[in-house]
Parts: C-alpha cells; sequence; structure tokens
C-alpha cells in the first residue's frame, strides 16, 4: 500500500515546496487557472482539488503521489476549534470580525431581508490600496446572498 499523507501534512509539505522552489502563490494560481486566495485555501487543506489541478501543483512542485492524492481529498473545513487564533494576521481578522460581525449582520438583515452570506458560493480577493498614512488591506468578500425559507 502507498504511503498516506493527511491534508494537514500535505499542507505543510506544499508550504516547505514551494518556498524551496521559490514558487509564489500567484503562479500555482495562474497554473491552474483558479483564483488567487482559492488555491492557497486549497494548498492549505481546506478545497479539495480536481485531479488535474492537484497534477499540476505535483509537477511544478515535486511533489509525491501520496501528496498530489491528500490534495484531492474532501478536507474537514476551519481550523480554530472554538478558539482565538493567535497568529497576529488571522487574530486581527478574527478581532475585525468580533467587533464589527454584529453590526455586519444587522446591515446585510436591513439590505437583503432575513439570510446570510454564502461562504460556499463565495469569492475572496485581497488589494493593496496606497494611503498617506500607509498603505491599505483591502478584503473584498463576495458571498451570494442565501435567504431563509420556511
Amino acid at each position: 500500500m502507498a504511503d498516506y499523507v493527511t491534508k494537514a501534512e500535505a499542507a505543510e509539505i506544499v508550504a516547505a515546496e514551494r518556498f524551496r522552489r521559490g514558487i509564489a502563490w500567484r503562479e500555482l494560481a495562474e497554473a491552474i487557472d483558479r483564483p488567487l486566495i482559492w488555491t492557497i485555501a486549497a494548498l492549505q487543506g481546506q478545497h479539495p482539488m480536481t485531479d488535474e489541478q492537484a497534477g499540476t501543483v505535483g509537477r511544478l512542485l515535486e511533489l509525491d503521489e501520496a501528496v498530489v492524492e491528500a490534495l484531492e481529498k474532501q478536507p474537514y473545513r476551519g481550523t480554530l476549534d472554538g478558539r482565538a487564533p493567535t497568529d497576529p494576521t488571522i487574530y486581527r481578522l478574527y478581532e475585525a470580525i468580533s467587533v464589527y460581525g454584529p453590526a455586519i449582520k444587522e446591515a446585510i438583515h436591513e439590505e437583503f431581508g432575513d439570510g446570510i452570506m454564502s461562504a460556499i458560493n463565495f469569492e475572496l480577493d485581497v488589494t493593496r490600496r496606497p494611503h498617506p498614512d500607509g498603505d491599505r488591506v483591502v478584503l473584498t468578500f463576495d458571498g451570494k446572498f442565501l435567504d431563509y425559507r420556511w
């Protein structure tokens, strides 16, 4: 039987091989014709890749077949397990949602009615915007509105 690699182990291997080879996330995203953030999340174990996508990444990073197979597996999404994250970047996003989440929820309900923003039918973009006080990180969450139906 071939070696077994978990999605978490595959993510660690991908990170190491990407670093060793000096391949940018954007290069991998372009190679598989997927959005940058989706590609990064997939290679961190949050999405399954198709056989073709995983194979392309495998060839670019010279990954073992067991790692390529792990990239195709269905993930268990989410990693916080109810705990606040400790990584400063992730914590600040968590903090922003903790502070502004209820206001965002109210604004969504007022604008759209009773429902939620989908994280399944969803796009996310990260861009840089120059600003006199220092460049700004612009996060665009673009999710389909799903109304609650009885």
